[in-house]
């Protein structure tokens, strides 16, 4: 919890001085009251209240006037609360070595399917497609379209090279076209040196990166990351695959064209397979730096199931946002509550001494 106007909380200082009024009042009727034979003649006159009916409309009260304090300062607190302006923007690798075997059939028809599943599962949530190899490119703009989603998923293909870093940037650009609050990469903006931005202070607006490899052009992935930070954008990373050798194998319609379009992605042709096993490695290291620098978080999936389970789990991270809601209104109803409560049980129970 934060305070607005911490400086409001002088007005607490009415609790003590309370306190102190109520010890000056006793003591001086003390000084005054009268000199009696019998103290149990008047004990046998006047009926008494208990201590704890002396004391809880007092304590009452205390606590009533420490709620108002409070809410005097403005008191905000950090709550989840449901977004509906959030937009997803799926960053997928297509590069070579999404046709590794190690998943099966391989890893771009897996990362197919999954992103499929990942598209009908949503509910009015906007969601973007870009695709990266050696370059990157906006497949689909947000919308919440689903067939034209399936029918973007169902034509990636790949190409050479890595460009991990580009494809945030360009996942930036794409949100900034629909939220006027993120700038475009053009603009120089210099990022939070404090660290990331508050939970309360994130764009809804969300970039989610599926990637096999290491980045092998283009800006770094981190400095990219750093970019999302300024822009106070979450990028959550997914590193997809084993480190077990296998064949690379895709058939013709997973290879791109060399049209340098998105049907037929990249810049080479021909049919690309076989051979022997292949070794590769996941940046974990540097996917774990975007997520952190940027609020979001890294997940290893290592087959189709796993890539489906992350990718089923992650809207409850993103639709769901975090924000600063202000619960003065919830203190005051609180002290007023408790205020009015004491003087009404003091009232009570005073009247019925009498």
């Amino acid at each position: 919890m934060s305070l607005t106007w911490p400086w409001a909380l002088a007005a607490l200082l009415a609790v003590p001085l309370l306190f102190a009024l109520r010890w000056w009042s006793n003591r001086r009727r003390k000084r005054l009251a009268v000199r009696v034979s019998s103290i149990a003649l008047i004990r046998a006159a006047v009926p008494g209240r208990t201590s704890w009916k002396r004391r809880v409309p007092l304590i009452l009260f205390a606590v009533g006037l420490v709620a108002l304090g409070t809410g005097a300062t403005r008191p905000r607190a950090t709550v989840e609360v449901p977004s509906n302006a959030t937009s997803i923007l799926l960053a997928i690798d297509v590069s070579t070595s999404m046709c590794s075997t190690d998943v099966s059939p391989n890893r771009l028809m897996a990362a197919r399917a999954a992103a499929t599943e990942f598209v009908k599962a949503q509910r009015g949530t906007k969601i973007g497609i870009v695709a990266f190899s050696g370059i990157t490119g906006l497949v689909v703009a947000p919308t919440t379209d689903t067939d034209a989603l399936i029918a973007a998923i169902d034509t990636l293909r790949t190409a050479r090279g890595t460009a991990i870093g580009q494809g945030i940037l360009t996942s930036l650009d794409a949100i900034s076209e629909i939220n006027p609050n993120v700038a475009p990469t053009g603009v120089t903006l210099t990022p939070d040196k404090d660290g990331v931005a508050s939970a309360a202070g994130f764009e809804p607006d969300t970039i989610i990166v599926l990637t096999d490899g290491v980045n092998t052009q283009g800006v770094d992935p981190v400095t990219a990351a750093e970019q999302a930070q300024a822009r106070r954008v979450r990028v959550y990373t997914i590193g997809f695959g084993t480190t077990t050798p296998a064949p690379f194998v895709c058939s013709p319609d997973q290879i791109a064209d060399g049209g340098g379009n998105f049907g037929g992605f990249g810049g080479f042709g021909g049919r690309f397979g076989g051979g022997g096993p292949r070794s590769q490695e996941i940046d974990e290291d540097a996917l774990n730096k975007v997520a952190d620098t940027t609020g979001g978080k890294y997940f290893r999936a290592e087959d189709a199931g796993q890539l489906s389970k992350v990718l089923r789990d992650l809207p409850r991270n993103i639709v769901v946002q975090k924000r600063n809601v202000e619960i003065t209104v919830w203190f005051v109803l609180a002290g007023l509550l408790l205020t009015v409560g004491g003087v009404v049980l003091s009232i009570a129970w005073n009247r019925s001494v009498r």
